[in-house]
């Protein structure tokens, strides 16, 4: 099996990717960005380095000796000039010249945007993502003007915004809130529907070098 890496194209795609993998293991991240132009070598170098593109087989093989695995989450838009990237790793040797932080160590994984956390379900912690803080500060704020202003146009565009973020559980129960906030404070209009993330492909397969 030729090694590669997945690129994703969406949000929703990398995001789920990082809820994917952190339950197995990868716990320890690094984040950065990088020109477009450039991510395809960054990979490269990854993989070279850290073994992003290992097969399961292969990744048996570096626990058994003590080795960390890696993975590289990429967000690129087709549009993009930029890339944003997410270097995961497990416990292990081998990524000693990284600086690491822990997902769940204060302050939390935040990345393109939003939250990692976990929330119970079923009698067990889960992870999934959900908006900062000081967004939510934000959103509250202006869900509360455009109501008290009675500007229910630019109020209802605000709560379709809020309805098309990703559907993560996190997300979603944010979003509830807002919407009844918005109900709290006389809108009446009608409410956007909230959507679950349904399974989606981490991406494309970005070939790389043995």
């Amino acid at each position: 099996m030729p090694a590669s890496t997945p690129i994703a194209r969406s949000k929703t795609a990398a995001m789920t990717r990082v809820l994917d993998v952190v339950p197995r293991g990868y716990h320890r991240y690094i984040t950065g960005t990088v020109q477009v132009e450039k991510a395809e070598a960054l990979a490269q170098k990854f993989h070279a380095r850290y073994g992003i593109g290992c097969t399961p087989a292969q990744r048996l093989t570096r626990k058994s000796k003590g080795i960390a695995n890696a993975v590289l989450v990429m967000y690129w838009p087709e549009t993009a000039d930029r890339v944003e990237w997410l270097l995961l790793a497990t416990d292990g040797n081998g990524l000693d010249g990284e600086v690491l932080r822990i997902v769940d160590a204060s302050p939390r994984l935040t990345w393109l945007g939003y939250e990692l956390v976990r929330h119970p379900a079923r009698g067990r912690a889960v992870w999934t993502w959900r908006r900062t803080k000081e967004e939510m500060s934000d959103l509250h704020a202006l869900v509360a003007f455009q109501a008290g202003q009675r500007h229910y146009a630019a109020l209802a565009e605000t709560l379709a915004c809020i309805s098309r973020q990703p559907g993560f559980h996190g997300v979603r129960a944010q979003s509830w809130s807002l919407l009844q906030e918005a109900r709290r404070r006389g809108y009446s209009g009608a409410l956007p529907q909230l959507f679950f993330v349904q399974k989606v492909s981490h991406g494309d397969r970005l070939a790389l070098r043995a």
